[in-house]
């Protein structure tokens, strides 16, 4: 598994936190930042990371800002992606198993470090169940679909 991870200044610490935990499992990454507390813009690196997922360069992505909304709404914007901000294991398997999402997005701002480890490894560890989840999927798909056509 490839991930692609990236986090605005509010989650830079999370960020930090998760890519640890990564490589403690041998989990291959890339951090394309921030890579400090000073002042980013997360529309600009969530977009780096949804146009790596959907590109197929990585399998998946991580996204952290301080609570998880910004860098969800920015990323769910590139079609194909399904991003799905999660603060608890539940949702973070739900996630995964129902919706495929391919996107993880948390805030450092809402959850603590060690909860946030159990949401990752959660979602890493979940797989797609398709069947009729794959029905609803394909629908998110059309839905995206039936806007781009209309917008060009």
């Amino acid at each position: 598994m490839n991930i692609a991870l990236a986090s605005d200044h509010g989650g830079f610490k999370l960020k930090e936190e998760i890519a640890g935990l990564l490589g403690e499992a041998g989990i291959k990454y890339k951090d394309f930042g921030a890579f400090s507390e000073e002042a980013v813009d997360y529309p600009d690196l969530a977009l780096i990371v949804a146009e790596g997922v959907r590109s197929g360069d990585f399998d998946r992505g991580i996204l952290c800002c301080g609570t998880g909304i910004g860098v969800a709404i920015a990323a769910n914007k590139v079609p194909g992606i399904r991003a799905a901000l999660c603060h608890d294991t539940f949702s973070a398997r739900a996630a995964r198993e129902h919706n495929c999402a391919n996107i993880l997005t948390l805030g450092q701002r809402v959850i603590g470090p060690g909860l946030a480890r159990d949401i990752v490894t959660t979602w890493l560890e979940a797989e797609f169940k398709a069947g009729r989840h794959a029905r609803r999927v394909e629908k998110i798909a059309a839905i995206e679909q039936k806007y781009n056509r209309c917008s060009r």
